[in-house]
């Protein structure tokens, strides 16, 4: 069985959700064979063996971290060279679609990006689904040419647990000059509270124009907490300053599929469904029963997001305390 090339995302040791759910995708294709740059392998190959890791190839070098993706995408061109596995995953974030384009040219390959589910083609090459034209097309895509490079968004697909040895492989590349070009100059540590990365969130709670302000935002804060979701926007409240620019959720903003997606006081655009309609459940609160959000919700409120949100939450507590 030919082996499929997985990049790991990880911060000081701690493998991030989405490298499960690419290990996940891995397996339907082939043996999973995780890239890991940089330190911290062992910290991170039980979790790694826990998700069917066969064996994680390590490239422990302070370039990976110096300098851009250029480097990274060295390493996977290497491997591939060496390895010629079935295909290479990584995430779908901007750091991922970067290194996967860059990957496909150094390999003359093809690259499919913004892919929300992986399965093997009759012929045993990889098969992605897309979501297209802000989902109301659903397109199957296959590489032609080269070793398949797929950019997966995350939580698009559900990580299940499959234990696999993990076995640790050092590798030794050696980085180019031109690879060198852009060097990082200042890593800073961006604050965060304690709620999960929009991103990666399995909860997700939003909210649209129908908060009417900065202040009526604030109960989508609560709801989140509530749940332990991740707090997101429509492009109205960003652009009217009532929430930051970096939760926005839609076409120009950042595109999750959580588990679980609440919009609340949100009508539904099209540039916003774009973003959020991959979610395994959608939950929408607004006092527009024709408001085209419903159009797509697995369960629908009609009615005044002040009055229900808070019924919610007494519900919610209701529960907390049983």
């Amino acid at each position: 069985m030919a082996e499929v090339l997985v990049l790991a995302e990880h911060a000081d040791g701690a493998v991030r959700k989405v490298t499960c759910e690419l290990l996940t995708a891995a397996a339907r294709l082939g043996e999973p064979a995780v890239v890991w740059t940089g330190p911290g392998a062992e910290a991170g190959r039980e979790r790694l063996a826990e998700f069917g890791a066969v064996r994680v190839y390590v490239a422990d070098s302070p370039d990976f971290a110096d300098y851009v993706a250029a480097p990274t995408a060295e390493l996977l061109a290497s491997l591939v060279a060496g390895k010629s596995p079935a295909a290479v995953l990584v995430a779908g974030t901007l750091a991922g679609k970067e290194i996967a384009g860059r990957l496909a040219v150094k390999t003359e390959s093809g690259v499919l990006t913004d892919v929300i589910d992986v399965a093997a083609g009759p012929d045993g090459t990889p098969v992605a689904t897309h979501a297209n034209f802000g989902g109301a097309i659903t397109v199957h895509a296959r590489v032609a040419k080269g070793t398949p490079v797929l950019a997966v968004r995350p939580n698009a697909i559900s990580a299940s647990p499959s234990p696999g040895p993990a076995e640790i492989v050092p590798v030794a590349v050696t980085i180019s000059e031109a690879a060198k070009a852009a060097r990082i100059t200042e890593h800073v540590t961006a604050e965060k509270g304690e709620r999960p990365d929009l991103t990666e969130a399995s909860i997700v709670v939003s909210g649209g124009r129908g908060t009417g302000s900065a202040d009526g935002f604030k109960i989508i804060e609560e709801l989140a907490d509530a749940l332990g979701a991740a707090v997101g926007a429509s492009r109205a409240v960003t652009d009217a300053g009532w929430y930051p620019h970096q939760f926005q959720v839609g076409q120009t903003g950042k595109t999750v599929s959580p588990q679980l997606y609440m919009a609340v006081g949100i009508s539904g655009a099209i540039q916003h469904r774009a973003g959020m309609q991959t979610s395994k459940t959608i939950i929408a609160v607004n006092k527009d029963p024709e408001a085209p959000i419903f159009e797509i919700a697995d369960f629908g409120v009609v009615g005044d997001l002040f009055k229900v949100v808070p019924q919610l939450l007494d519900e919610i507590g209701k529960h907390k305390q049983l």
